[in-house]
């Protein structure tokens, strides 16, 4: 291991947001951590690692209307804030300070006199909408401070915001429309059922919302919404046939709609209708993979979108009159998000990532085709051009399924077989891509473990029918594809199929609670962060504006057969396999995996005898955000690992 640079580690001491005990042998979690079975987290731990704790992220959130400079999301506090840049590599001037994070934010789309952005309290995502008006600093609630609300979209004057809201049921999203300056305009516009409803354009005369409905990740519909009369036109009718449709955008002329759709492919498409939906012409049919998300330009010359090329994004222009397109070069490979045009059709924003580049700020001149980085987040010192590339890997599942990941290597001076942490993603319809690491290079550089982070059956990105493969009772099969992955690593050379750790967050944490019961005699150990222990119960107790959409997923927990397997399959109910040790992450406030779910998995294994770790958080919901939060969870996790995964006998109390 390779001890930091005194000076920097001395600084690194000062800065450290963590409390020491008396003896500063040992770190104390913060104060609104709750650590139950954690050993003694050495002082040591931090000091190595606390540089790879300092990476700092930026995130493209919007354009000003009038002025070249973009509004931004980065930290530079404990919690992520909004930020104004007035030019590329420009100072960052903070907008907004909460003690939480602060989500989406976008200027009024014709002066910029104000923002409206979203931020929760203590991770409940029970979103509220905010105005911030420049010239005096005053911030302004705009939502009724207590229901969730999300998907915000301007009018095309500007007078007016729509956005869903579980205001009146507590779980189904209702159509909310309000001019910002008079919050007492808030008006319900759509009565709906079901916690899929959100909205996605206005039409260019501002007198028709596109609306949709999302019944699952296979299946979504279109509406027409009439903003006075709530009046719906459906645009995709219901035919019985599983098709998803996303991203609609009125064309300038209000006479047809741009959207995405899996309708007569494997694969979500660019395509065209009329605005009566009776014609669909497809224009991505050449490209055999999802079409992420695309930006039409104010002008309607110009299409911009992102293909998910297996796992990396590409960024691709069409033009409207011709329908050619082209794939844009310049940019290395990454992740590529957020894509929006200024208002003069020429210059794109975005966030780009790589796996040597944390999450950036940039725009492109579609002209002279220069892309131009407008953040250069802090990387805590480290050279991260040194940082390994994502390989990608392939195996076959226990059917002969073809199934993906990525895999990163430690440097070549950690010769021989080596331990290997495999993380899951969640969803279950995420998927693993080759995005920046960030703490997670402390694993390969300082310890030389490697990362392995799979694509098995159930992820987006490898078309529909992989997608839905993993529905209900053939959840089995996605069980089974880490047994196969376990083979797969022990014919490799270079990994040490003796030394696996399995990890995961949400649905990733319920497969690595699955792992740890089912593949005990295979793994090391396993740190589940907010998984689900029992899908019955967790489908019983999530939050109501998700049950339904989740049953589409998990299956339906009221169902006989269902119920069956998930009872039968349930971590919880085989915990009396797990022998070796468990780290559990929950926090308290989580709203989509209650924290029943890691609770009653914690008290089963330690009344089996069994080895655990609890670590929870009262002022968190589904994942840790607040830097002081994710550091001490970082911080135990690397003695976890060093403990069992490795077998550093420094870290035993």
């Amino acid at each position: 291991m390779r001890p930091p640079h005194q000076a920097q580690a001395f600084v690194l001491a000062l800065l450290l947001p963590l409390r020491l005990s008396a003896q500063a042998a040992s770190i104390a979690p913060p104060e609104n951590l709750v650590s139950e079975g954690l050993a003694p987290i050495p002082a040591s731990v931090a000091t190595l690692a606390g540089r790879y704790a300092e990476f700092r992220s930026a995130r493209f959130l919007d354009w000003h209307p009038t002025r070249r400079e973009m509004l931004i999301g980065t930290r530079f506090g404990d919690a992520a804030q909004v930020h104004r840049v007035k030019f590329p590599g420009g100072d960052r001037t903070q907008l907004t300070f909460f003690p939480d994070p602060v989500g989406n934010a976008s200027y009024e789309p014709t002066r910029g006199e104000f923002m409206v952005f979203s931020k929760d309290v203590g991770g409940g995502e029970f979103y509220q909408y905010y105005r911030l008006d420049f010239s005096t600093g005053t911030i302004t609630l705009l939502t009724d401070g207590h229901s969730r609300n999300t998907g915000m979209v301007w009018s095309r004057k500007g007078d007016r915001i729509a956005y869903g809201s579980t205001r009146r049921s507590g779980k189904d999203v209702d159509i909310w429309v309000m001019d910002p300056r008079d919050p007492s305009s808030d008006r319900m516009v759509q009565v709906s059922e079901g916690g899929g409803w959100s909205v996605e354009d206005w039409s260019p005369d501002d007198q028709t919302l596109l609306v949709q409905e999302g019944i699952s990740a296979n299946e979504s519909y279109l509406w027409l919404l009439d903003v006075a009369t709530g009046d719906r036109i459906a645009l995709t009718p219901k035919t019985g046939e599983k098709v998803s449709y996303s991203n609609p955008r009125f064309a300038p002329d209000g006479k047809g709609i741009y959207l995405t759709t899996d309708r007569d492919s494997e694969f979500h498409r660019l395509a065209y209708t009329d605005a009566l939906g009776r014609r669909m012409r497809y224009l991505t049919s050449q490209i055999h993979w999802d079409v992420d998300e695309f930006e039409l330009s104010p002008d309607g010359r110009q299409i911009a979108f992102v293909a998910n090329e297996d796992g990396v994004g590409v960024l691709h222009l069409l033009a409207t009159a011709t329908g050619k397109e082209h794939p844009v070069s310049g940019l290395p490979a990454g992740l590529l998000s957020g894509v929006r045009w200024r208002r003069n059709s020429r210059e794109l924003g975005f966030t780009f990532q790589s796996p040597r580049a944390p999450a950036d700020a940039y725009s492109l001149d579609i002209v002279n085709r220069r892309p131009q980085r407008w953040t250069e987040s802090e990387t805590g010192g480290l050279a991260t051009k040194e940082f390994p590339a994502a390989e990608l890997i392939r195996w076959r599942g226990f059917d002969g399924q073809m199934l993906s990941g990525f895999l990163y290597r430690p440097p070549a001076r950690y010769p021989g077989k080596r331990p290997v942490i495999v993380n899951i993603h969640g969803g279950p319809e995420g998927q693993s891509r080759p995005g920046f690491l960030g703490r997670g290079n402390f694993y390969l550089d300082e310890l030389g473990v490697a990362l392995l982070y799979p694509n098995i059956r159930g992820s987006t990105g490898y078309g529909k029918s992989f997608l839905a493969s993993d529905n209900g009772v053939r959840r089995e099969g996605a069980y089974r594809d880490i047994g196969s992955l376990l083979d797969w690593i022990a014919t490799r050379d270079d990994l040490d199929a003796a030394r696996v750790m399995m990890t995961g967050g949400s649905y990733g944490g319920h497969m690595t609670l699955v792992s740890a019961t089912r593949y005990d005699d295979r793994i090391c150990c396993s740190v589940d962060v907010v998984g689900i222990s029992n899908l019955a119960t967790f489908l019983r107790n999530t939050s109501g504006y998700r049950q339904d959409l989740r049953r589409v997923e998990y299956g339906d927990e009221r169902d006989s057969v269902a119920r069956e397997f998930m009872e039968r399959t349930a971590p919880l109910n085989n915990a009396a396999g797990i022998t070796r040790p468990l780290f559990v992450v929950q926090g308290l406030n989580d709203p989509r995996v209650p924290p029943s779910e890691a609770e009653q998995m914690v008290a089963t294994v330690r009344q089996n005898g069994g080895a655990v770790w609890y670590l929870a958080a009262r002022d968190e919901g589904h994942g840790f955000q607040k830097k002081k939060n994710v550091d001490f969870q970082f911080y135990a996790t690397v003695t976890f690992v060093r403990q069992f995964l490795l077998g550093d006998s420094s870290m035993v109390p």
